[in-house]
């Protein structure tokens, strides 16, 4: 096994255990998964969202920001709206509901994740924070890990 193996091995499960987590403690309070709080974030951050900007975001297929995309509608979350200038092309927009819903999640995130990596000195978390964001840096440049083409 490489050296680097154990790291990602590490690094994958510690991504699953802050996730499940973080959408345990999400559900329980607000009735919604991490990776729907995930989505809401995305919609309210990026002007004139599209499944695209989420796609690109997340790394996932267009298929599966689609059907998570129906999903959130159906909840009452967001809707789709017309692309002023791509007709063909929606925009995604929180509902009040959704903004409401986004608003009150976003301190039980801060507050769990805080919770789950108060064991790590602040500065460890910061050399880890700036480690994970060169690597994601390099590999977002590269074009790595993209659904349907990318290595």
């Amino acid at each position: 096994m490489s050296h680097v193996t154990p790291i990602f091995i590490d690094l994958v499960r510690v991504e699953t255990r802050l996730y499940n987590a973080v959408s345990a403690r999400l559900r329980a309070e607000h009735g919604l998964s991490l990776g729907q709080f995930e989505f809401l974030d995305i919609i309210d951050r990026v002007p004139e969202c599209r499944v695209l900007d989420i796609v690109g975001e997340l790394a996932i297929t267009v298929g599966a920001v689609s059907k998570a995309v129906d999903r959130l509608v159906a909840a009452g979350w967001c809707v789709r709206v017309a692309h002023p200038q791509d007709r063909r092309s929606s925009v995604l927009r929180l509902t009040s509901e959704g903004e409401r819903l986004l608003i009150a999640s976003r301190p039980v995130v801060e507050d769990e994740l805080a919770s789950l990596t108060a064991a790590v000195p602040p500065g460890d978390l910061a050399r880890i924070a700036a480690t994970l964001a060169t690597l994601r840096a390099a590999l977002e440049a590269g074009r790595h890990g993209q659904p349907g083409g990318g290595s």
